[in-house]
């Protein structure tokens, strides 16, 4: 069996985690924290589904988007209620990327951006749709 993991690089962890708890109703399930009081790892789950957490070490070219300048990565969270969850995300203090609107693949879907430079989609299936008829509806938006 394979799991896959985000495992999200964090400038200030500490700050994150009371970030995510606020935004996505994460849970902390643990922390280890130098002596200093540099958070160097913390796994938090959000809706079960676990994500681990490092602060920055440059030294093994561990760096967060702030330092970089921008993320390649981005996270989904399907919900029963997305605008509630993006609203509850931007009160936290995260950025609107992309507005909530419906979307032609069948969701209703948002972007944010967290304080710490990562990208989080937001959204609730409203309507299924199969591929095909998702390409079409693709490919009709290059006709606008």
């Amino acid at each position: 069996m394979i799991k896959a993991t985000p495992f999200l690089w964090i400038k200030n962890t500490a700050e994150a985690i009371e970030f995510y708890k606020k935004a996505f109703d994460a849970e902390e399930k643990y922390r280890l924290t130098e002596p200093g009081g540099k958070v160097a790892h913390a796994e938090i789950t959000i809706g079960g589904a676990k994500i681990s957490l490092a602060g920055e070490y440059p030294e093994y070219g561990i760096l967060g988007p702030e330092t970089i300048g921008n993320t390649t990565v981005g996270i989904q969270l399907q919900t029963d209620d997305a605008d509630k969850l993006f609203q509850q995300a931007i009160a936290a203090g995260a950025t609107i990327v992309n507005p909530m609107t419906d979307q032609f693949y069948g969701d209703r879907a948002g972007s944010v951006k967290d304080p710490f430079g990562h990208y989080w989609m937001i959204y609730t299936t409203i309507e299924i749709v199969d591929p095909e008829e998702m390409q079409k509806r693709f490919l009709a938006l290059f006709e606008s």
